[in-house]
């Protein structure tokens, strides 16, 4: 018989906030955390100047020079996310985290951008001066999953997602499975991204990025009739997952049983969405849940304010679920984290369901009605009793993801 899954503590850092009273202040204030970019009027061919920094974060006192020089701003903000995470769970100091019963399943779309320019000056100077031994640990994309390995002493198995807007989701996803299966007790799992303008430069070349520069509060837009694209965020969330009789065990705060994920490619485009993929990855999730359709309560959606993703996962989302699942986008708040997203959104669907309300998609003002008929939460925060909420995520290269939590 499968093991029972459950998350017992979340760490987050965002521009929300980096705890859940920041956060619901933010979400239910209905202000995003968008501005101009100051930063980036160096780069005059970018177009996009908008972004949801997390201008706050700070490595904290007692992390010491010998744990963080092999660390860039994506893998400090796992570190931090994940202690946060470990103190909620009450796992801290506790013997199974360097037992080998504890895995990582973590991801981010890339390294840091500031190591990578280390190597830069080798190939266009052909100098070796701005490396040294820490520029690759900082640059590689499995940096946040590594460090998180080495900071916390884990020595189970590790996945390290790097499928840019599914890294978050699909390492929930693995970690789930690693523990269903047996093969591990605990997971520490979820995702992180740091911004770089190197990462607004790549949606302004395909003409995804929002340019409505003048007007940070009204964007993004997610399934308006007017959206201008997306916005980039950055951060971290981690999830602690763990088999449920362990966390009964020890009597750990449980907030939700993980139920099903699915995950999938396209295996069609590379930047196009493929509407039949994108719902099979969601009966993928439900199957693997055992639930029916009816049985999903509100749907969290990746929504990035792009013309033809928001098409796409709209027309999905109505095939699977039918006009009446309730339907809201958190990036309309903080922009599109990337790597981090998939888990920040799960934690925030988690924590809504958990108090009986769902916050609604900013800028929301008149429905694309090529994106679908559903039943979209916007104006105001709409209070719900569910007792399952769905998340999804799908990123560029056609990778998609899924997931489902059970009220506990």
């Amino acid at each position: 018989m499968s093991t029972r899954v459950v998350v017992t503590g979340a760490g987050a850092i965002s521009s929300l906030g980096s705890d859940w009273s920041s956060v619901k202040n933010s979400l239910t204030g209905l202000e995003n955390r968008v501005r101009y970019m100051s930063e980036w009027d160096v780069y005059p061919d970018l177009r996009t100047r908008l972004a949801s920094p997390v201008d706050d974060f700070e490595v904290p006192s007692h992390y010491r020079k010998k744990q963080t020089r092999s660390m860039g701003r994506v893998a400090q903000m796992a570190v931090r996310a994940t202690e946060l995470a470990l103190e909620a769970a009450g796992l801290v100091e506790h013997p199974i985290i360097k037992s080998g019963r504890t895995g990582i399943a973590y991801g981010s779309a890339t390294g840091s951008s500031e190591a990578a320019v280390e190597f830069f000056s080798l190939l266009e100077n052909q100098s070796m001066e701005r490396i040294n031994p820490t520029t690759y640990l900082r640059m590689m994309s499995h940096t946040a999953a590594v460090n998180l390995e080495v900071f916390f002493g884990t020595t189970g198995r590790i996945y390290t997602t790097s499928s840019a807007c599914t890294a978050g989701s699909q390492g929930i996803g693995y970690a789930y499975e690693a523990i269903r299966s047996g093969a591990q007790t605990v997971m520490l799992t979820g995702g992180a991204e740091e911004l770089c303008p190197t990462q607004a430069a790549v949606f302004d070349v395909v003409l995804a990025a929002c340019v409505d520069n003048d007007n940070p509060k009204n964007v993004p837009a997610p399934f308006d009739t007017d959206r201008d694209g997306l916005v980039l965020g950055e951060g971290a969330c981690t999830l602690i997952l763990e088999s449920l009789d362990h966390a009964l065990a020890r009597n750990a705060t449980i907030l939700a049983e993980v139920i099903g994920f699915g995950t999938n490619s396209d295996g069609a485009h590379l930047v196009r969405p493929q509407v039949d993929t994108m719902k099979e990855v969601m009966h993928l999730a439900i199957a693997d849940a055992g639930i029916a359709k009816e049985d999903i309560g509100y749907l969290s959606a990746h929504a990035t304010a792009t013309q033809y993703g928001d098409v796409a996962e709209g027309q999905a989302t109505h095939q699977v679920l039918g006009s009446n699942v309730p339907v809201s986008s958190i990036k309309s708040y903080m922009g599109h984290s990337l790597g981090a997203c998939g888990a920040f959104e799960a934690w925030t669907s988690i924590m809504m369901m958990n108090e009986g309300w769902f916050a609604p998609t900013l800028n929301l003002r008149a429905v694309d009605p090529a994106c679908g008929e559903l039943d979209f939460i916007h104006t105001d925060v709409r209070h719900l009793d569910v007792d399952v909420v769905m998340s999804n995520n799908f990123a560029f290269g056609g990778i998609n993801s899924s997931l489902l939590f059970r009220r506990f």
